[in-house]
């Protein structure tokens, strides 16, 4: 894939972009556009800025309704990389799944397979999609649209001024070996809700989960609540390039991440 139709759009610090055999049509991606930036405020609120704009975009083109998000943290898939993404850079990226009714082939589907086996998207298939991509994001921001050379304009959108919660914003829960969940402590039951003060808890609660002997990284897989009632998660799960069993192959079968990958 040219490199010039992988990006879709720029903003402050990070870019929506295509991976570069993305798996479904609705596979897009969150990148940061520098490495070396810091993830502080004005990059966790860009950053849910680029993804509240990242699914307008797929509900506009594709009609999706719902999304998953797979990251790592210090992790580079290895391997068959069985229930994850490969790795399209150290860059921090995060991958986003929309989903819709109808759609040919399911993200879950795709990740079950060894990497060597996927046969994701054609190039000529996602030509007229990243097309209609493209429009309904510059449609969306048209002053930031024209290209690299407008990132000085890319401002992110203000954050409503809000009070200050009390206490820890996000919660850990032990849900097994090499498992953690955190939940904001709101309650929230979309990423669209989160502020970038809980983005940044959620990053730093990641920073410290305990890594016993031979565990080198996370795999994380961030879902909204599906049911009512139902919290958004974020799913951490230790990685080691020695483990014997990987944690991702009975995960994917798990009821709630069926629902949103499967």
């Amino acid at each position: 894939m040219r490199t010039s139709r992988q990006l879709l759009y720029r903003s402050a610090f990070w870019e929506i972009a295509r991976p570069r055999h993305p798996l479904t049509a609705g596979h897009v991606l969150i990148r940061l556009s520098d490495p070396s930036t810091e993830f502080a405020h004005p990059s966790a609120a860009d950053w849910l800025f680029c993804h509240g704009l990242a699914r307008a975009a797929l509900a506009d083109v594709l009609g999706s309704t719902r999304c998953a998000i797979m990251f790592a943290h210090q992790w580079h898939p290895l391997g068959s990389a069985i229930g994850e993404p490969v790795a399209e850079s150290s860059t921090p990226t995060f991958h986003l799944f929309g989903r819709w009714d109808g759609e040919t082939t399911t993200p879950g589907h795709q990740l079950s397979l060894p990497a060597h086996r996927r046969t994701g998207e054609a190039d000529h298939d996602m030509e007229a999609t990243d097309a209609a991509m493209r429009e309904s994001l510059r449609l969306a921001r048209p002053e930031v649209a024209a290209g690299p050379d407008a990132k000085a304009a890319a401002a992110v959108e203000p954050v409503a001024a809000v009070e200050p919660v009390p206490g820890p914003l996000v919660r850990a829960v032990d849900a097994g070996p090499r498992h953690t969940v955190l939940e904001p402590a709101r309650k929230l039951a979309a990423i669209s809700e989160v502020r970038p003060a809980e983005l940044l808890a959620i990053g730093a609660a990641l920073a410290v989960l305990p890594v016993p002997g031979g565990f080198s990284g996370i795999s994380c897989v961030a879902l909204e609540g599906q049911e009512p009632g139902a919290p958004l998660r974020v799913h951490a799960l230790g990685r080691s390039a020695a483990e014997v069993v990987n944690p991702l192959e009975d995960f994917l079968d798990s009821p709630e991440v069926s629902l949103a990958l499967l």
